[in-house]
């Protein structure tokens, strides 16, 4: 596990099997550092719930303490990694896998409702730079697999991980979602 990417295989997949701990998980990548009073707030849970699964996230190293903002009794967290990469061969995954993915799906999907439920908002330049596009196209496996990685190194081009870091004039948070998903069809 790197400090900017976890590659989550079948034992780390387990920390991951709820819904619950991947929303929260992606709050404190988008967000920042939060308590559990806060997440919960954010996600409509209960502390008790939000404390318990950021434990689970820690115990699997998805999350850590963020001693620095701790003051009294409050404890503060923040994500260990700022993205995850499945290593699961999808024909022999084992049960958690389908669960996990479910459940990043669903995230991305809350997102792009977030984002149409806003859109009327979005100031002018940035109007020209959003996109939800799809391509469907004819890729050999090895084709695809070299897709996959050319995507990761132009996002790695654009990647800016430290949230305290002066960014950039005009520099606001943006979400780029990736799929490539293969529908293998019967043979004619």
């Amino acid at each position: 596990m790197t400090e900017r990417e976890v590659r989550v295989d079948a034992t780390t997949l387990r920390g991951l099997a709820h819904p619950l701990r991947v929303r929260i998980l992606g709050l404190l990548r988008e967000h920042g550092p939060a308590t559990a009073t806060t997440l919960a707030e954010r996600l409509g849970q209960s502390t008790g719930a939000t404390s318990y699964h950021l434990r689970i996230l820690a115990t699997y190293g998805f999350v850590v303490d963020d001693p620095e903002r701790n003051v009294g009794r409050e404890r503060w967290w923040k994500a260990a990694h700022r993205s995850t990469t499945i290593d699961v061969d999808p024909a022999n995954a084992p049960p958690e896998t389908e669960g996990y993915l479910r459940a990043v799906a669903a995230q991305y999907a809350d997102r792009v409702e977030r984002f149409l439920d806003e859109m009327a908002s979005i100031p002018a330049p940035w109007g020209d730079a959003f996109t939800i596009s799809d391509w469907p196209l004819r890729l050999t496996a090895e084709e695809a697999g070299a897709l996959h990685g050319e995507i990761f190194a132009l996002l790695d081009r654009y990647r800016r991980d430290d949230r305290e870091a002066p960014q950039p004039e005009g520099t606001e948070r943006v979400v780029v979602q990736v799929q490539i998903l293969p529908f293998p069809e019967a043979e004619q």
